[in-house]
């Protein structure tokens, strides 16, 4: 019976993932993902990631998530897209967003977890 429900349950889990996009921006990775209801209506879950080490230096995961649902998808939108617009008209004055996005961040490459197993 245990069995049973637990299939059940990854078989809703398969079937609620629909699409999914990962953003990395610097110290953080953004997830945007397509999920479907119970009556198969889609909502977007956005789910910011950060590395964050506790006083030992010990890693883990701190993540916050916001769940939109169709019905807000227009005002959410707009409301992105003013306060985007305001820091963009508003913010000190830095140069392009374009040129600060392309500047080089130091010496570092990009490093993933495929490459650290290779160094074992």
């Amino acid at each position: 019976m245990v069995d049973r429900e637990k299939q059940d349950n990854m078989d809703h889990q398969d079937r609620d993932e629909i699409y999914s996009k990962v953003i990395r921006a610097g110290k953080r990775t953004y997830f945007f993902d397509v999920k479907a209801t119970r009556s198969e209506d889609y909502y977007l879950t956005i789910t910011e990631s950060k590395k964050v080490f506790d006083a030992d230096g010990n890693s883990h995961y701190e993540k916050h998530k916001i769940f939109l649902y169709k019905e807000d998808f227009d005002k959410f939108g707009q409301g992105f897209d003013e306060a985007i617009g305001f820091i963009l008209d508003n913010r000190p004055e830095m140069g392009p967003v374009e040129n600060v996005a392309s500047e080089p961040q130091g010496t570092f490459k990009s490093v993933e977890f495929e490459d650290l197993e290779d160094s074992k």
